[in-house]
């Protein structure tokens, strides 16, 4: 049993992700949080981590990471994190639009 409890554990950590980021549409608008919009925060959106988490997030495609807090949910359904912009750029350029990230809880 043991050790079918490591192998799930194992497969586990190996989980990639989407993410996007913000359209300017929720600048000054609030989050869940109470806190207001702001792209130039590193922040995201989940729908699986509650608010106040940081996450370390890792594009896999060239190794760039940014550690955001989490201070919004959203509807999104494509993605797992919807990113500030400024958190985005800091993995990706914002022209890709979404990028695969590994997502370790800090």
């Amino acid at each position: 049993m043991k050790s079918i409890v490591l192998i799930c554990g194992l497969a586990c950590l190996s989980f990639t992700h989407r993410a996007t980021y913000y359209s300017d549409y929720f600048v000054g608008r609030p989050t869940k949080s109470g806190e207001i919009f702001n792209q130039n925060l590193l922040t995201c959106a989940s729908n699986i981590y509650p608010i106040g988490t940081r996450l370390k997030l890792t594009n896999v495609e060239n190794g760039k990471s940014v550690v955001v807090r989490v201070n919004d949910t959203g509807g999104f359904q494509r993605v797992t994190l919807d990113l500030s912009k400024k958190a985005f750029r800091k993995i990706a350029d914002l022209k890709i639009g979404i990028v695969t990230i590994k997502i370790k809880k800090i």
